[in-house]
Order: structure tokens, then sequence, then C-alpha cells
């Protein structure tokens, strides 16, 4: 139970890291970003997405439009804002830190 606890508070934080890097390489669609998830095995949950992108935006880290769809009812485009991209700067920042520390303190373990 304590592991489960454990990987899905690291599952999140790293899940919102994603979210915003993908949304930053350009304008996207929910669907797409989705499938990006389920792609690098990130999203397990379509349910998930939502509540952490409305989070996102009432933090100010993304920005959403409403276009019209051939296909369909109009659909809500996402885009990162000034503000995202700064947090995703100092995010980076963070994950290559977290990595060598956590890189280095997994060497010489015996499983």
């Amino acid at each position: 139970m304590i592991a489960e606890n454990t990987q899905t508070q690291m599952r999140k934080g790293i899940l919102e890291y994603c979210i915003l890097s993908i949304i930053s390489r350009g304008e996207i669609y929910a669907s797409d970003i989705i499938a990006e998830l389920k792609k690098a095995q990130l999203l397990v949950v379509e349910g998930t997405l939502y509540p952490l992108l409305t989070r996102l935006k009432n933090n100010g880290l993304l920005s959403y439009t409403w276009k019209e769809s051939s296909s369909g009812p109009p659909r809500k485009y996402y885009q990162i804002t000034a503000e995202g991209r700064t947090v995703l700067s100092r995010l980076d920042v963070t994950w290559k830190e977290l990595v060598f520390a956590v890189e280095t303190s997994l060497q010489g373990r015996n499983d």
C-alpha cells in the first residue's frame, strides 16, 4: 500500500511536467496529449488528464482556445503561457538534478 501511494505521487508530479513539456511544442488537442502520454506509458486512465489540465490552466500555466472542427463540435486546443514556460524551464533543471541524485543514490545497490 505504501509503495502504491509513493508510485502514485511520483507519477502525478512527473505527469504534470510531461504535460507542460508536450504542450510547449505547440498548440495541441487533448486527445493528442493523451496519445503522447500513452505512447510514453505515462497515462493509465484518460480521466486523469482533464483535472490536471484544469489545475495547470487555473495556475496560469496553460490557456486554451476553441477551434471549429470539420468532424463535429468545436475543440479545445491548449497552449503554454509565458508563466508556463518559466515554470517548465525550472522543472527542466529540477528534473536533471533529481535524475542525477537518484542515479547517484542507487549506485552500488544490491537487490
